[in-house]
């Protein structure tokens, strides 16, 4: 029924197009004038549409929906985190820590795609383990990667598989790292950049520093960065331990990374490169607020830390190729042959206040062997100049969990030790892609019709760590699950002006369910519960309907964005209870639930070096069989400010303003009781930030920030949406959920 829909979309869409330009006497006049309005039209195009300027075709960021964060910017807002993005660049960019992942537009952790370099960076889980404030929560995927290393970030929004696959239904984060071109500056062959910054909101000091040299056809990259710091600051005032306690827990962290790239120029436009990354984050937490009290508060003071680890790896062989004549077989093309290998661990461990030996702890990994290939081919036929894209997707994964308890003996709980709660799973995935893009003339209309193919199969096994499961007896054997998805589009834009485009697109995006959604088996017979994944899962479905416009005359850019879009089969969690009073937690298909909002983004600089600037973002979502509010969806929020500047110093004073969260009616049409749940309430915070640039010192860059000004207590809506305030048990007094107080950044970058 979908196919047939969205085919029937197409076809008459293109049917449209292609009708268009029959007549003699239009087609004679496409053919004299198009050859330089294809060129006017590249160059409007790249400028109105405010992306990278390395965007590839092919790029899940080739679209007017996608809107690039620069390296500049990036530098000039002081973003060094991931809540940075949101909080001083992008209103509809929220940090959610509980998927450790980006929200785009009430979607996060598998919901979003995220690529580093074109190549996707997978989301792994463990729901029996998950939580924002949980010790052993190892979800995540996305928040593998140093700002430092990159030269710029893509936001893309919406769902659309057609660009990214499976994933891409809230939209996607595209990291682009840094280049050999990015730090030579035109007439040298080498260029080299150092920076060190210290933020006083986790007491963090970085270091990074990165260099490049070109000989002949051959470019050279290193990079490399490191960071220590301490716990993330709050507002909370009570040092004490258990259930009182409101300041943050005391922790220490180390972050490093390092990236290598090697590229070769080749005659005929063709380029081949090498790429090696690995990034590892390691992180130790005193948990005071679970120290010296009763269950499950009771472990020995200052004897009970938690431990998160994460660290990716990659191995990239890059191909790249632009024709140098108009009758090349392809016009460009692209393709990744990849190894990457994503590791997550978290976990705690210390004493009870009994003196016995506590642990948990819980492992993920997930092995990626992929090519991702893509092919342009631009011609002219019957007036209309048409770019033909064809892409091919390939990988073969390994998926493995494993815990480990300390009870302190096996015997004592075996349903949380030496085993694994989500089996070891083989993975095979195939995309498919075709889209064209096409120009009518100089009419300044573009269609672009696309759709994409994917193929997924996961193969579960009871061996190894699974073995030991006291789930599987329970709860039935696994199964093989194959699966596929269409996910057609049709994008239609026109250049209302040289400096405005109009666009509207039509796309589906689909999520497969994730190893853990269909497998994990958690099973407590002692504490009567348990937590299972659904075989039977179907794969999520998105159809939305995006209208918007980007314009940029230069001093003056910006993007207003409706959109709507209705999702089938999206998955939650339901929670039954027997007869016997036995709970279980299963994941299962909500029939429909729907998101819809607005953004709109606008800076304008004057002559004088006055500069004004404001994002906001909007959105509304439900669950179309409950009625409930989904509080994954953010608050409306907006950023407001401006600034002053010259060739050697800037500053900017902006300010974030934040609605209360809503309240989901949780618990209302069920139970007729009042929702538990905590609504962060409304705020607004003030930040100031400078730059200097000395002329007597070329190349040296110093800038400072002071944020939240007024040093007003806040909360992230999305972080506490979970959190039950009236649960003495659950949950720690309200200001040990705040966000930072007042606080300063200073950093310093010298350019060679």
């Amino acid at each position: 029924m979908i196919v047939r829909h969205w085919r029937s979309v197409l076809l008459v869409c293109t049917a449209v197009a292609a009708v268009l330009p029959v007549s003699q006497s239009f087609a004679q006049t496409a053919s004299a004038t198009t050859p330089q309005a294809t060129t006017d039209d590249s160059t409007i195009l790249q400028k109105i549409v405010v992306k990278g300027k390395r965007v590839a075709p092919g790029s899940v960021a080739d679209t007017p929906l996608a809107t690039e964060i620069t390296k500049k910017q990036l530098e000039e807002k002081q973003v060094t985190n991931y809540d940075d993005i949101g909080r001083s660049v992008d209103a509809g960019v929220n940090y959610s820590r509980a998927d450790a992942g980006f929200n785009l537009r009430g979607l996060s952790g598998a919901r979003i795609l995220t690529t580093i370099d074109g190549i996707p960076i997978p989301y792994i889980s463990n729901s029996s383990r998950q939580g924002a404030f949980a010790p052993a929560n190892a979800n995540g995927g996305g928040d593998t990667f140093d700002f430092d290393s990159l030269s710029s970030l893509d936001i893309v929004r919406g769902a659309d598989s057609s660009k990214g696959g499976s994933g891409m239904l809230g939209g996607a984060i595209v990291l682009n790292t840094l280049e050999p071109e990015d730090l030579i500056p035109e007439g040298r062959d080498w260029g080299a950049i150092v920076k060190s910054t210290y933020d006083s909101e986790d007491r963090s000091l970085s270091g990074s520093a990165a260099a490049a040299k070109k000989i002949g056809g051959t470019s050279i990259l290193f990079q490399g960065g490191y960071r220590k710091g301490h716990e993330r600051d709050n507002m909370g005032d009570n040092d004490s331990y258990g259930a009182l306690r409101t300041e943050a827990n005391p922790a220490d962290f180390d972050q490093n990374n390092l990236l290598f790239k090697l590229r070769q120029e080749l005659e005929g436009g063709h380029r081949i490169g090498l790429t090696a990354e690995r990034f590892r984050w390691d992180l130790k937490t005193d948990l005071r607020h679970l120290q010296g009290g009763a269950s499950p508060r009771n472990f020995m003071i200052d004897n009970y830390d938690g431990r998160e680890l994460r660290d990716r790896d990659r191995v990239s062989i890059d191909y790249d190729y632009e024709a140098q004549s108009s009758d090349a077989f392809f016009s460009s093309a692209r393709a990744t042959l990849y190894w990457l290998d994503l590791k997550k661990e978290a976990g705690s461990g210390g004493r009870t206040t009994a003196n016995v030996a506590y642990g948990r702890n819980n492992e993920i990994e997930n092995e990626t062997w992929g090519f991702s290939g893509t092919a342009t081919k631009d011609f002219e036929y019957s007036g209309l100049s048409h770019s033909v894209r064809v892409g091919l997707d390939v990988g073969v994964s390994s998926w493995s969990q494993y815990s480990w308890a300390l009870c302190p003996t096996s015997t004592t709980c075996p349903s949380l030790n030496n085993q694994a709660e989500v089996p070891n799973v083989d993975s095979q995935t195939l995309g498919l892609v075709v889209e064209d893009k096409i120009e009518i003339g100089n009419t300044g209309f573009t269609l672009t019709p696309g759709f994409r193919f994917d193929w997924f199969n996961y193969d579960p096994s009871t061996g190894g760590g699974f073995a030991n499961n006291t789930g599987i007896t329970r709860f039935g054997e696994l199964r093989d699950r194959t699966e596929a998805a269409m996910s057609p589009k049709i994008l239609a834009t026109y250049d209302l002006t040289p400096d405005v485009e109009l666009y509207m697109q039509l796309a589906v995006g689909f999520r497969a369910p994730t190893v853990d959604e269909l497998y994990s088996r958690f099973y407590n017979p002692t504490g009567r519960y348990a937590q299972l994944g659904n075989p039977d899962l179907e794969p999520e479905i998105g159809r939305g309907i995006e209208i918007g416009a980007n314009f940029d005359t230069g001093d003056f850019t910006g993007r207003v964005a409706a959109f709507h879009t209705r999702y089938q089969n999206f998955i939650e969690t339901v929670t039954s209870v027997d007869a016997t009073g036995f709970t279980e937690f299963n994941y299962t298909n909500v029939a429909a639930a729907t998101i819809s909002g607005l953004e709109v983004s606008a800076a304008k600089s004057f002559n004088n070096g006055i500069n004004l600037h404001a994002s906001l973002a909007y959105a509304y979502g439900r669950n179309e069989e409950t009625t409930q509010r989904l509080r994954s969806v953010a608050p409306f929020k907006a950023i407001v400010g401006g600034g002053w500047s010259n060739e050697t110093f800037g500053f900017d004073l902006s300010s974030t303003l934040s609605a209360g969260m809503l309240t989901d009616h949780l618990n209302t049409p069920v139970t007729n009781t009042a929702d538990t749940t905590f609504d962060a309430p409304g705020y607004a915070i003030v930040d100031l930030t400078g730059w200097w640039t000395p002329e007597q010192l070329p190349g040296l860059r110093v800038q400072a920030g002071v944020y939240n000004i007024f040093d007003q207590e806040y909360f992230d809506a999305l972080a506490v949406r979970d959190v039950n305030l009236s649960s003495a048990t659950a949950s720690q007094p309200r200001d040990w959920y705040s966000e930072p107080g007042r606080t300063f950044k200073v950093s310093l970058t010298k350019t060679f």
